[in-house]
């Protein structure tokens, strides 16, 4: 991602925003390509509903749909995550200086002694 959000940088960011999408990558990530069924059966909810947060992350590019027979096969597509990462790294940076400063104040703060 650069610096300037894009179209595609808010799809993919608006994707990742819900928690049943969230999940469906991680089931795609640890299980493979997945026919929409096998997916569905990890949800408490119709199967049109699963269809439309697939429609979602396919249109973000986080997933690709192949037809299989009767049956659309989803499997996860990392790259636009991989985006996601870069753009998070300078936040990571600035949480992680900020916790070692804090770490520092700590080791150079006197313990106190409860006698």
């Amino acid at each position: 991602m650069s610096t300037g959000a894009t179209a595609a940088d808010d799809r993919v960011f608006a994707a990742l925003a819900n928690a049943t999408r969230r999940e469906v990558l991680r089931l795609l990530r640890d299980g493979g390509p997945q026919p929409v069924q096998a997916l569905a059966d990890h949800f408490d909810m119709r199967r049109p509903s699963l269809s439309e947060h697939l429609k979602v992350l396919k249109e973000a590019g986080l997933v690709a749909e192949q037809r299989v027979g009767r049956q659309r096969v989803y499997r996860l597509r990392a790259a636009p995550l991989a985006e996601v990462q870069e753009w998070l790294h300078p936040y990571e940076r600035f949480w992680r200086e900020q916790l070692k400063g804090l770490g520092d104040l700590l080791d150079r703060m006197p313990d106190d002694d409860p006698s």
